[in-house]
């Protein structure tokens, strides 16, 4: 077994005075901070997914802008992985599959933004490449969504796609459980 961590899309439009502001991503950004020492520590590979947008219509994560960079709170080093993407799956015309290939990297602990897409869309197409993961929940934001003409609430939506993902495709954790285990 040898495990890696895969943080998506802690990237500043999601934060405060962000174009795409979510509940929580503060927090969520300090759990993921708290993933990221311990596999620093361990010496363990850390994945950081970048998404940049090339829509014509998007408005945020555009290519060159403030708001499409990593989060300074969880900086990359120059020797960790960072994969550019251009679609919610991680894996979608990526390099990530080869370097997982290559890194020999069997389980993945995931965290990021945002809950309901990028991270959902990541954790169940690893799934069906047959990687064993751990969904760092509260170390993952999301926003309110609309369906219907009716808004569901960040905290519905994050509790209703994380224990989706906890039935089959991932084992769903706290940043506490994961790093006392």
């Amino acid at each position: 077994m040898k495990k890696a961590l895969i943080i998506i899309d802690i990237q500043n439009d999601y934060f405060e005075n962000g174009t795409m502001t979510l509940v929580h991503s503060d927090k969520a950004c300090r759990k993921a901070k708290l993933l990221l020492d311990k596999f620093r520590a361990e010496a363990l590979p850390v994945i950081f997914i970048q998404h940049i947008a090339t829509r014509p219509d998007a408005s945020f994560f555009l290519p060159n802008t403030k708001g499409a960079e990593i989060h300074q709170t969880i900086s990359p080093l120059k020797s960790e992985k960072i994969v550019v993407k251009h679609y919610p799956n991680s894996f979608r015309e990526t390099d990530l599959m080869q370097y997982l290939e290559e890194t020999q990297t069997t389980d993945l602990v995931i965290c990021g933004m945002m809950t309901h897409m990028c991270v959902d869309a990541t954790t169940r197409a690893a799934k069906d490449f047959g990687f064993t993961i751990s969904v760092i929940g509260d170390a993952c934001a999301t926003k309110d969504l609309e369906y219907n003409g009716k808004v569901v609430e960040a905290n519905e939506v994050q509790n209703s796609f994380l224990s989706a993902l906890n039935y089959f495709y991932s084992t769903v954790q706290t940043t506490e459980e994961y790093l006392n285990q």
